[in-house]
């Protein structure tokens, strides 16, 4: 059985690093993809994880294919596609302004009838984001893919990470967003996107919405300050852990694939009988593990292992 079976974008993040002597942009192509990077964190803090979508028959897709299963994702459910590899590009103009524009390519093409149920079925969690509503095949096959699983009784976290540049118009990004939620246990969103998805940015009320949806697990990101919970009718703020920031990307996500590392290791289902003092203990291991990650650059490249959190007699180690 797999622990945690993530689905969506994997893509090449192109992002520009300077330039030459000629004045020519220098770009650096770096694995990303939220939901691959939640595998490859889950997958470094203990848990066995695999991956469903689309790459390119091309370079950039076997450079993506190898990154996974360096950290021993499991890739089975990772297909080729004719369409080249999606890339995000993020360029800097000479005010240092970044600009960010998507090519979509090949995760947009994936379909419900590419989707193994029983795969999805012999999985503890199924995690999935927004990207992978926008436009385009995979529309349908993450809503067939998260309803496969909430009918199976296998947990379905979510998040809503929103991209402007990938929706026609802020409406339908909020459309589409919100479908989904009555299939989801756990929700993972920053405060923006809160929002969005409630129409509130009171972290109280636009928690107990969601709550009222079903979700069961709301976890609200605060950035340096921590984590905002509701559960089970109860919320707190979880502080956050002091880094030396050198590069935010990816903290998000490898908080989100601690937590589920977490989760997914508990005796029975992921949630039950989950008490507050286990999870505030949950929630200080991810966000320690996001403190490294921001601690160090790039996403997958930052992301921390087990044995880098701990040392040799169990006890917890800081960035």
């Amino acid at each position: 059985m797999t622990d945690i079976t993530a689905i969506g974008e994997i893509l090449i993040d192109l992002t520009q690093m300077g330039y030459n002597e000629a004045g020519v942009p220098l770009f650096a192509a770096n694995p990303g993809g939220a939901p691959a990077n939640v595998a490859v964190a889950a997958s470094r803090l203990g848990a066995k994880t695999a991956f469903i979508g689309k790459v390119g028959s091309d370079g950039f897709g076997t450079y993506l294919r190898t990154v996974l299963e360096k950290d021993r994702v499991d890739c089975s459910c990772l297909l080729t596609d004719s369409r080249p590899t999606t890339m995000a590009i993020v360029s800097v103009d000479a005010l240092g302004e970044r600009d960010f524009r998507f090519v979509r390519g090949a995760d947009s093409e994936l379909t419900p009838k590419e989707i193994d149920e029983g795969f999805i079925q012999q999985s503890k969690i199924l995690h999935f984001g927004s990207v992978s509503l926008t436009p385009g095949l995979a529309r349908n096959a993450t809503i067939f893919a998260a309803r496969a699983a909430h009918e199976a009784g296998v947990l379905v976290s979510y998040d809503p990470n929103y991209r402007p540049a990938l929706w026609n118009t802020e409406a339908d990004a909020v459309e589409w967003m919100r479908i989904p939620l009555p299939l989801v246990d756990v929700i993972k969103l920053a405060e923006e996107e809160l929002a969005l998805v409630t129409g509130t940015s009171d972290l109280e009320e636009g928690s107990r919405i969601l709550e009222e949806q079903g979700v069961k697990l709301v976890l609200v990101t605060l950035g340096g300050d921590g984590v905002f919970c509701r559960w089970q009718g109860q919320t707190w703020r979880q502080p956050g852990i002091p880094a030396k920031v050198a590069d935010t990307n990816g903290a998000g996500d490898t908080f989100l694939g601690a937590v589920l590392s977490r989760l997914c290791k508990r005796e029975g289902k992921p949630l039950l009988d989950l008490e507050r003092a286990e999870l505030k203990d949950i929630l200080a291991f991810a966000n320690r593990a996001a403190a490294f990650t921001c601690s160090r650059s790039g996403a997958i490249p930052a992301m921390p292992t087990l044995a880098e959190l701990f040392d040799e007699q169990g006890g917890a180690k800081l960035p």
